[in-house]
């Protein structure tokens, strides 16, 4: 199992609509993320900066294949362009990242 940690911010403006949003997801949307083995999925929110930080423990063998898996579902894709307009990536984000990674430095159980 790893952790896997990212963030963005939220356009101005926006945390109402992302809020509701996020308050009744598309069941087809949880299904997606089950079957690409992300477990322990959470995004957490910092006001007044919109800050959103995602949180999820990957259970899987094979993350990119995963991943491909994710991005190949209509449903996901559809959520995404509802969601991707009222997010602000991070300038400093790498190649190819629209939330950005982040290593873990720390843990304890």
């Amino acid at each position: 199992m790893e952790r896997m940690g990212q963030v963005l911010t939220l356009k101005p403006g926006t945390v109402a609509e992302y809020k509701r949003l996020h308050s009744d997801v598309w069941p087809s949307v949880l299904k997606v993320i089950s079957d690409c083995n992300i477990r322990n999925y959470s995004i957490f929110l910092k006001e007044p900066e919109n800050l959103l930080f995602a949180y999820w423990e990957y259970h899987g063998a094979d993350f990119a294949g995963d991943m491909a898996k994710m991005v190949a579902s209509e449903d996901t894709q559809r959520w995404w362009d509802i969601c991707g307009p009222l997010q602000q990536p991070l300038e400093s984000r790498g190649e190819g990242e629209w939330w950005a990674r982040m290593e873990q430095v720390f843990f304890t159980d």
